[in-house]
């Protein structure tokens, strides 16, 4: 617990403290068992789920967290379009490993997915974990042909946390930055053809705006206080609002230096979500900055509520997702959705945002 002390320096009570001690430790310990739960699954039998997977290709060599999965369809010999899937977890839990379910359903759908690891918070906080996701998607732009993926297709996707990472991937992709990680990422110029951010958190700063919202319960926002204070430390806040950390201050800022134009994104987040400003927020930002975005509210929606298949508006959050990829991915072969993921038609029950 002392490691997250060590880094709220904000005012809060020492009761306070401790409580946000104690939301992180049972979260972890959560994850954790879910990962146990379901690695077996996950590394033992790839054939149930229609899918081919290499697993821990290395993208770099400082820490064994920095490989990636190659995820897919079984029996597709031609060049896929590519997903460079980011995870979430808050920056500092869960792996590749507990989101087999998101890029399996993906690669089903037609893609070669690249499911990405990298280092986490609080002993790696920012800008390691956005450095290490630009560090493997340059690794894909050189090396993805030889898996059979198409570089001129690639998109980025990712929820929660990696909705923020994935964010920061297209800004560093397409705006000129000082940063040497984001530099790297724009001169080696991959192109994304599309952005999927779901239930993003986007601003990892003023985690006080959290504790604001009367409507949101106290232990969530204990987890989202944890969550922006083990990502971007205290000392780190100082870069101010043009911090890849924040990628919706980024675009939110009419002065930020232009660039290559943003891919199209496609971004969605529950009403019982208390991330939805956030991502209300980036859907007003990009259309004010005349780019392209189709953006959803689910009603009723929890935090990644996507991944509860069994619901009616993950379904049909689902089925938009695929749509959209194919939109902006030219995909020549049209898999189904129901082929994808065994997902079945229902009634229209999001509004846009």
């Amino acid at each position: 617990m002392g490691k997250y002390r060590s880094r709220l320096k904000s005012p809060v009570p020492r009761s306070g403290k401790r409580r946000i001690d104690r939301t992180a430790e049972v979260m972890q310990s959560m994850v954790r068992g879910a990962v146990q739960a379901t690695r077996p699954i996950r590394l033992g039998h790839p054939m149930l789920f229609g899918v081919d997977v290499v697993r821990d290709i290395p993208y770099a060599h400082q820490s064994k967290s920095q490989t990636l999965d190659i995820i897919r369809p079984r029996g597709r010999t031609d060049t896929l379009p590519v997903i460079i899937y980011v995870h979430g977890g808050g920056f500092h839990m869960m792996s590749k490993d507990t989101h087999w379910p998101i890029t399996t359903t993906l690669a089903r759908a037609g893609y070669l997915v690249v499911s990405v690891d990298y280092r986490l918070a609080p002993k790696h906080p920012f800008p390691v974990p956005l450095a290490d996701a630009c560090a493997a998607t340059i690794w894909v732009t050189r090396n993805i042909l030889q898996y059979g993926g198409d570089r001129e297709r690639i998109a980025y996707a990712g929820e929660s946390a990696g909705a923020n990472l994935v964010t920061a991937l297209a800004i560093a992709s397409c705006l000129p930055r000082t940063e040497t990680y984001a530099r790297a990422l724009f001169e080696a110029a991959p192109h994304p053809r599309a952005v999927i951010a779901a239930c993003g958190i986007l601003q990892v700063s003023d985690s006080s705006r959290f504790l604001r919202r009367r409507h949101v319960p106290a232990w969530v926002q204990n987890y989202l206080h944890v969550v922006c204070n083990s990502y971007l430390t205290w000392d780190a806040q100082s870069v101010g609002a043009h911090s890849l950390a924040d990628p919706l201050l980024i675009l939110e800022d009419r002065n930020t230096t232009p660039g290559r134009r943003l891919p199209p994104f496609h971004v969605f987040c529950g009403t019982r979500d208390p991330l939805l400003d956030d991502t209300r927020r980036l859907a007003t930002a990009l259309r004010q900055r005349g780019e392209r975005v189709d953006a959803h509210v689910y009603p009723g929606g929890v935090h990644a509520f996507h991944v509860l298949a069994f619901q009616r508006i993950a379904r049909q959050c689902w089925r938009r997702q695929l749509k959209f990829l194919q939109r902006h991915m030219a995909l020549d072969h049209q898999t189904t959705l129901s082929e994808a993921s065994n997902v079945h038609r229902t009634q229209r029950v999001s509004s846009e945002i």
